[in-house]
């Protein structure tokens, strides 16, 4: 396992940090921790989405001690990247002092789905899974995205 001084700090970024940005974080820490020191924050923080810690948990990754906060916690920090998960977040997204490259990689924002029980536990179930498999090309896909 690498210390942590050489892992690649990243930022994810949406519009709550309820969801994409949570579950990136959590994937990030299960998939990649021995290379990448993960965060999460939002534009608007609303708490994490219970739907999204139990998605999650069902994928054996435990979300649920992760907290929502906002990015402005984070603009004194030097990340590696920022990573924004929606076009929202990538509109009011700050600029990051520093070394920090902005990545934009839009998910579908599964809180949006109206429906029944079962089409929106679907609608979280898929963007976990989308979710994972872009967090499983960290962090060679941060440095193509340039």
């Amino acid at each position: 396992m690498c210390p942590a001084k050489n892992k690649i700090k990243v930022l994810f970024v949406c519009t709550g940090n309820s969801c994409r940005s949570q579950m990136a974080e959590g994937w990030a820490r299960h998939l990649r921790g021995d290379i990448i020191e993960p965060y999460s924050a939002g534009v608007w923080p609303v708490g994490v989405h219970p739907r999204a810690i139990k998605v999650m948990a069902e994928a054996g990754v435990d979300i649920s001690d992760q907290t929502s906060k906002h990015f402005d916690e984070f603009l004194g920090s030097d990340f590696d990247f920022v990573v924004t998960l929606c076009d929202n977040a990538k509109q009011q997204c700050p600029v990051f002092p520093g070394k920090a490259k902005l990545i934009h990689k839009a998910f579908e924002d599964p809180v949006a789905v109206i429906g029944s029980e079962e089409q929106i536990m679907h609608a979280f179930r898929k963007s976990r899974d989308e979710i994972k498999t872009f967090i499983e090309t960290l962090p060679e896909s941060l440095e193509s995205e340039l």
